[in-house]
């Protein structure tokens, strides 16, 4: 589960991670209300007007605009609030702001006067070669690290953790050694890499980024922005996370799966796939491309699924105006095959007429029962034994 930069930030102030401070905004109001507040608490001129959406590039695409007024501040958000913003991760559709954070502005100067900020790259993450915790980071921070890794590789840093120990403090003193800081901002570096691998384990994360880590002028080190990826299955021991997801970030057809449990990914082509297990559906997949058509999504409906899981999951397909055919492919293993037949029935049922080519591929336990549920229903399904079989009806149905 992705979580939006404001709510990043709070959950990694918990653990001792020091943020720039800043609000959640719903309207302009709002925005202008608590940019004065927090104008009465630093002082500052100048605030961050940041679009909250689950995407990075915002600030390439007009989602993050830097006012040195509040006349500047009503007038970003005002803007912002509504947008469609496309980044490079939206896609051409882009995806419309709901919330502003509003913050203050980093490039501050210190007790010299003088403006001295620099900006770092760090991110957790598992190295799935090793099952060890990775900390990537770079003195190439606000960039892309894809563009950092092809043109200066030498930049980019990882330190792997044992899982045994954890994250050790020689550890912690050699990334901040490698970004080259001095004096406090060496010993706030440290504190600060202590405390984001601590939030990283606390909260059951899949991924932390913080692009840009930010030295301020007086020595702070500070995330000036966040980007946290939850694990789904950790969730049952984070309720007040679960309850921070936003839907509206997601696409309908996967937030509805979710609802009867289904592992459901929607992709750009045109052949629908429900499949029992991950392995299968790969495979499935791969088949479907080896076709000449190209997978509408993916659809596992595990070993539990359920005469109504399988209806609803036939539906979420259906609701994809670009799939062309449906395949079914299940491997009667823990989940029967009477029973997906049974699904699939029940939804030629409620529906009243298939719109598109149903190919079945129904194997092992009660495959019979199945093919005979199915058979006597009147559907007009294309049935198959083989995996070649299948692939064959796919490339004559799409023909």
């Amino acid at each position: 589960m992705n979580l939006h930069e404001y709510q990043a930030k709070s959950v990694l102030k918990e653990y001792g991670v020091p943020i720039i401070e800043g609000q959640m905004a719903e309207t302009v109001e709002e925005a202008v209300r608590i940019a004065k507040d927090i104008q009465q608490q630093t002082g500052t001129d100048k605030w961050a007007v940041k679009a909250q959406i689950h995407a990075g590039g915002r600030g390439k695409g007009g989602g993050v605009k830097i006012a040195s007024s509040l006349d500047e501040v009503k007038s970003f958000a005002w803007d912002i609030l509504g947008m469609t913003l496309v980044t490079h991760q939206t896609g051409p559709d882009g995806k419309l702001v709901r919330k502003l954070l509003i913050e203050r502005g980093m490039y501050y100067p210190g007790s010299d006067g003088k403006v001295d900020v620099k900006e770092f790259y760090m991110s957790i993450l598992l190295n799935r070669k090793t099952g060890r915790n990775i900390i990537m980071y770079s003195t190439e921070g606000g960039m892309d690290i894809e563009t950092v890794a092809k043109e200066t590789p030498h930049l980019i840093f990882t330190e792997e953790i044992d899982p045994g120990l954890g994250i050790q403090a020689f550890q912690a003193r050699k990334i901040a050694n490698n970004l080259k800081v001095e004096g406090l901002a060496f010993k706030n570096m440290v504190k600060f890499v202590l405390a984001l691998y601590k939030a990283y384990v606390g909260i059951d994360a899949s991924m932390v980024e913080i692009n840009p880590v930010a030295k301020t002028s007086d020595d702070l080190i500070m995330a000036a922005d966040a980007k946290v990826n939850l694990d789904d299955n950790a969730l049952f021991r984070h309720p007040v996370y679960a309850e921070m997801r936003d839907i509206h970030e997601e696409d309908a057809s996967e937030v509805e799966a979710s609802r009867f449990n289904l592992n459901f990914v929607k992709l750009d082509g045109n052949v629908g796939c429900m499949v029992n297990g991950a392995g299968l559906a790969m495979a499935t997949m791969d088949m479907i491309k080896l076709s000449g058509g190209d997978p509408a999504n993916f659809l596992d409906v595990g070993g539990s699924a359920s005469a109504d899981t399988v209806e609803a999951g036939f539906r979420i397909i259906l609701q994809d105006p670009n799939v062309k055919a449906i395949l079914i492919n299940i491997f009667g293993g823990i989940v029967r095959c009477d029973r997906v037949a049974q699904g699939v029935v029940d939804a030629y049922r409620s529906i009243g007429s298939l719109p598109v080519p149903v190919i079945v591929r129904l194997q092992g336990t009660n495959a019979e029962e199945g093919k005979k549920l199915i058979d006597e229903s009147g559907l007009e399904v294309f049935s198959a034994i083989t995996l070649k079989e299948a692939a064959g009806l796919v490339k004559k149905v799409l023909a």
